[in-house]
């Protein structure tokens, strides 16, 4: 594995995503570390997440019809996602999960489960109210 050095724009953004919990997109991360380097492009932005979500670095959360979302936080922990808005928040402690028996997939080796609770977050409670 080649070891990639750690750029002013990666520590920029790395460090942006460890002080938020709000799990920004992209383009989120882009406005954000806009403010120390306003000379950042957004293509630089969406190849530096690449990189720390491929090293291990940070946390890519994917799901179908949503936009991609970042977590800087690698402690153990679920994610719960409002059904309303898309807002996805930490659920700490983790949430317990009875161990699961490995799975019939022929043809592949599993590597890692992936929770995600859905719920409602307050604001869109009250906006159903």
């Amino acid at each position: 594995m080649i070891q990639t050095r750690m750029t002013k724009q990666r520590a920029v953004i790395l460090d942006a995503l460890r002080h938020v919990t709000s799990h920004p997109t992209a383009d989120e991360v882009y406005s954000m570390v806009r403010n120390k380097l306003p000379h950042i492009s957004l293509g630089t932005v969406y190849r530096n997440l690449e990189y720390l979500s491929s090293s291990g670095t940070i946390r890519r959360l994917e799901r179908a019809g949503q936009q991609m979302r970042f977590d800087g936080n690698m402690a153990p922990h679920q994610h719960i996602r409002c059904q309303g808005c898309g807002m996805v928040g930490d659920i700490f402690p983790p949430v317990e999960l009875p161990a699961c028996t490995k799975p019939n997939a022929p043809g592949f080796d599993v590597l890692s489960v992936d929770i995600e609770f859905v719920g409602v977050c307050h604001a869109c409670q009250e906006k159903r109210q």
